[in-house]
Order: C-alpha cells, then sequence, then structure tokens
C-alpha cells in the first residue's frame, strides 16, 4: 500500500535580521537541517517527505532564495555558512545531522571547518567546492557556461528528466527559479563552484560524515568524490548506482535509506 503524502508546512523566520523561508515536516528523535542545491527547493522533493517520517525535517531556502531575503552584503559562500550557523544558534538546534546535496554539500562543508559544535554527523551529496588538481585541470563542470534549458542535460542520467521544459512551468515557479540560479551564480561563480582554501581545512571536520554521489555524476564524477571523502578523516563514501548529480530527486528511496543507514549508526 502507498503511504500517504507528507505534508511540509510552509513557514518565514527571522535569523539574524535575515527574514527566511522555512520548510519543516516529521517530529522524529533526529532533526535533519537539509541545504538544498542552486537551483532551490523548487521541484520534485519526495526524499524530503520520506526523510520527515523518521526525523524532524528543517529545509530552509538560503539567503537569496526562493523568498529568502537576500541581505546587500552577502556575497560569498563564508556569508552562507556563517548564516546557518547562527541560524543553528538562533534556533537552539543540538546534535543535527547537516544533509546537503551539491551546492547544499559546499555550504555543509564550509560551516563544518569552522564549528561542529551543534552537528552530530554530515551527510554530503555530490558535492562541489574544493578542488584537488593544479589550476589548470577542471574538476568541476561550468555548469554557468550552459543556458538553464541545457542544466538538465547536466544534473541526470535519467532521460526523460533531461528533455524537462521549463515552458511547462507555472509563471510562479519560473520567477522563483530564475531568482535561485541569479543567487547561485553569486555565490558560486569565479572561482566556479570552488573555495580555494576548502581543501586544506576539511581536516579540521571531526563529525561523523558520509558522502553520498551518483554513479554517472556529469558534474563532479565519482573520482572527485572519492578525492573530497579521502581528505575528511574517517569519512564513508557510497555510490548510489544509475543516478546523476541529483540522487535525491532520481532515486529518493536509495538516497533516504542511505541516509538512515547512517544516521543509524550515529551515538545517540
Amino acid at each position: 500500500m502507498a503511504m500517504a503524502e507528507v505534508k511540509m508546512e510552509c513557514t518565514k523566520i527571522q535569523v539574524a535580521g535575515i527574514e527566511v523561508e522555512v520548510r519543516t515536516a516529521g517530529s522524529g528523535k533526529r532533526t535533519v537541517l537539509f541545504l538544498h542545491p542552486g537551483d532551490g527547493l523548487e521541484g520534485d522533493n519526495a526524499a524530503l517527505g520520506m526523510l520527515s517520517r523518521s526525523c524532524r525535517l528543517i529545509a530552509p531556502s538560503h539567503p537569496g532564495f526562493g523568498q529568502s531575503e537576500l541581505p546587500k552584503h552577502f556575497r560569498t559562500i563564508d556569508d552562507l555558512a556563517y548564516f546557518y550557523l547562527d541560524f543553528l544558534e538562533s534556533r537552539d538546534l543540538n546534535n543535527v545531522i547537516l544533509a546537503g546535496v551539491s551546492f547544499g554539500a559546499w555550504i555543509a562543508a564550509e560551516i563544518a571547518i569552522k564549528n561542529t559544535s551543534r552537528i552530530a554527523g554530515l551527510v554530503l551529496a555530490d558535492a562541489v567546492g574544493a578542488k584537488f588538481g593544479d589550476r589548470m585541470t577542471r574538476e568541476i563542470a561550468d555548469i554557468f557556461s550552459y543556458p538553464m534549458y541545457e542544466h538538465a542535460q547536466l544534473l541526470y542520467e535519467d532521460s526523460s528528466r533531461r528533455q524537462m521544459s521549463h515552458g511547462d512551468l507555472p509563471e510562479d515557479v519560473l520567477l522563483r527559479l530564475a531568482r535561485n540560479y541569479e543567487s547561485f551564480a553569486l555565490f558560486g561563480w569565479s572561482p566556479t563552484l570552488l573555495d580555494p582554501q576548502l581543501v586544506r581545512r576539511l581536516h579540521r571536520i571531526k563529525v561523523p560524515t558520509q558522502f553520498l554521489w551518483g554513479e554517472k555524476d556529469r558534474v563532479v564524477p565519482v573520482e572527485y568524490g572519492r578525492k573530497f571523502a579521502a581528505s575528511i578523516p574517517g569519512a564513508g563514501f557510497e555510490v548510489i548506482p544509475g543516478v546523476g548529480h541529483y540522487p535525491h530527486i532520481e532515486n529518493p528511496q536509495a538516497f533516504v535509506a542511505a541516509v538512515e543507514r547512517f544516521v543509524g549508526k550515529l551515538p545517540n
């Protein structure tokens, strides 16, 4: 029998003087703070509903995304990382599982190199953000050099998703997506989707960390993911077969099962 759809509540809250949109669902013993990728929380988020059946799920729209305010002084990934440290403190969240996908996983890593006092574990799926090779070697696809209507061809392995048509979307969704991509470019462009200093600071992450990676990722290949995992002491690495850069969308069941296995092994 199919499980009933989980309804997520969407509210706006103030964090350090910034108004942000937050989706919440579930009431489990564990809290998962989900950090979305560069195109925001729009579209298919079945994985979030599934996660909320076993945990308390909190999914904010980053500043500048969705209906969250973008302060004029926000320009870098550091601004987002420190914002989320304020978010954790202002909501008095402790023993949180910080889970991010792609751009969201980069933010999660930047948070964790600064302060993990409120974090019990990290889940980093198809993360960007680090530079492992020499300056002449491209390790992360330059997604900003592709028009928006071609992004799906990079992000997905499923051919039906790769033919996505933005013309079928309602105007309000298109406006949110356009705002998301504008903010994504603000924080992720030049250098493209990386922080040159991050790789030298990953050793500072001392909480349990699990990497999840789409087998067919065209943005950051599996080999890049393995280098990322090897840079964090004790980090695990799991490949999700047959999916691209967004495993939480292409195979939400496998993604959620992997997150729940990791969470289930953490100390209470």
